[in-house]
């Protein structure tokens, strides 16, 4: 608490800049091209810094090592403005956009991705509400969510419908005025620990996938919803991963998101605004990736000199360092423009699928700088190491994005 109380009077300059209706980090963000933050973009940007130096850093290691979920650390961050950032104003949020988003979680993301991804979690989850929710539906979900420190999860991925999101065989059936869901779902991040939960189904089989699937928000405490065990990953393991069923689970039709039908376009929406956040939690791996090496480089002495003076030691920093940059500037790019009202899909996959490389090869070249004591738990490159490959798998893998890219290129190929 000492660390809430100290950082207080910042949070209230922060916070009190958007006491305007009107005011949103979106609209003040530059118009032109520039690489200049503004001062509230600074001051949330420091605040998520300070937070993962002090309080995020120092126990990652632990809830590695348990599995636990870092319920404490998420409910400080949650305390200070750092949780359900994009939420907006009118339903108690303090409205960021997707920019200053990307600003938090690379910091977030510095002191521990598998703490970060329990955070965003919650992004991915309210992202279809953003999308399409009504109001009276927005007023519900995301206002409770800033309320108290709930948790969300978003249900689309089933064991065999990973990439292939047209594969997915939960079922949601009208009888009357509701719908009855039986299906099962898998890699559900946040699944043991959601107070409600975006789900995808089939109400359409015969439909082509833009028409056959519908969104829906649905109360974790529904009887029918039986919480599978809690996953052990490889890597990111604060994070709450199991698999979810749904038998026989009631939802009213006032917790139907969007129009029936359009669910597959609304749950594919949704990721335009949290590809550039994964992009920019692995920057932040691979920050902390290359902040490592450099201060292990410079201790450790081989042939009478430190061995950020050998050559080959030097370029593996360089390159980890012009992966770094050229990914965060991806990220800036796709995240203002989803805050412009742009389209950014292309540019969202582009951010995804490079940041995520960078994040694998920077911890796969810590490990190698730091030699036989990188490949030991007692060192701190181990777990980025481990922590990194998730970003080339989920919310699409990096095969995934390069099928958008790639589409992208063949669709607008005469004004190339």
């Amino acid at each position: 608490m000492n660390f809430i109380h100290r950082i207080c009077p910042k949070i209230t300059r922060v916070t009190g800049a958007l006491s305007s209706a009107t005011r949103s980090f979106a609209s003040v963000a530059p118009s032109g091209v520039s690489f200049a933050l503004t001062e509230d973009q600074r001051n949330f940007q420091e605040l998520a810094r300070t937070f993962a130096h002090e309080v995020i850093a120092p126990n990652a290691s632990h809830y590695d090592k348990t599995g636990e979920y870092p319920s404490e650390i998420i409910k400080k961050a949650w305390e200070i403005g750092l949780v359900n950032t994009h939420i907006p104003q009118e339903y108690g949020g303090v409205g960021l956009g997707v920019f200053e988003g990307s600003l938090i979680t690379e910091e977030i993301a510095w002191g521990c991705t598998g703490i970060q991804t329990a955070i965003e979690a919650n992004g991915l989850a309210e992202a279809p509400l953003l999308v399409a929710g009504n109001a009276q539906q927005n007023k519900k979900y995301l206002g409770r969510m800033t309320e108290e420190p709930l948790m969300a999860a978003y249900c689309v991925t089933e064991p065999g419908a990973g990439s292939d999101v047209a594969g997915i065989a939960t079922r949601a059936e009208k009888k009357g005025d509701k719908w009855v869901i039986n299906g099962q779902k898998m890699w559900i991040t946040n699944g043991g620990k959601a107070n409600w939960y975006f789900l995808l189904a089939k109400t359409d089989p015969n439909a082509k996938p833009g028409d056959a699937f519908t969104g829906f928000i649905v109360d974790a405490d529904t009887p029918g919803i039986t919480l599978g065990r809690k996953e052990i990953n490889l890597g990111q393991r604060a994070s709450d991963t199991r698999g979810i069923t749904f038998e026989e689970v009631v939802v009213p039709e006032e917790n139907v998101l969007g129009t029936p039908g359009k669910g597959f376009k609304i749950a594919m929406a949704a990721f335009d605004i949290t590809r550039p956040l994964i992009a920019s939690a692995a920057v932040g791996l691979a920050r902390r990736a290359l902040e490592e090496s450099a201060k292990y480089a410079s201790e450790r002495k081989t042939m009478g000199k430190a061995i950020i003076n050998h050559q080959s030691i030097a370029f593996i920093l360089a390159d980890m360092a012009i992966g770094i940059e050229s990914a965060r500037n991806l990220v800036w790019k796709a995240a203002w423009l989803r805050d412009q009202g742009e389209r950014n899909t292309y540019y969202a996959s582009i951010a995804k699928a490079f940041a995520s490389d960078v994040a694998v090869n920077s911890a796969n070249m810590a490990v190698q700088v730091f030699g036989g004591n990188g490949y030991n738990t007692e060192y701190p490159v181990e777990k980025l190491y481990r922590d990194c490959k998730i970003f080339q798998i989920y919310e699409g893998t990096s095969q995934i994005q390069r099928l958008i890219i790639s589409r992208h290129i063949a669709e607008n190929v005469a004004n190339l």
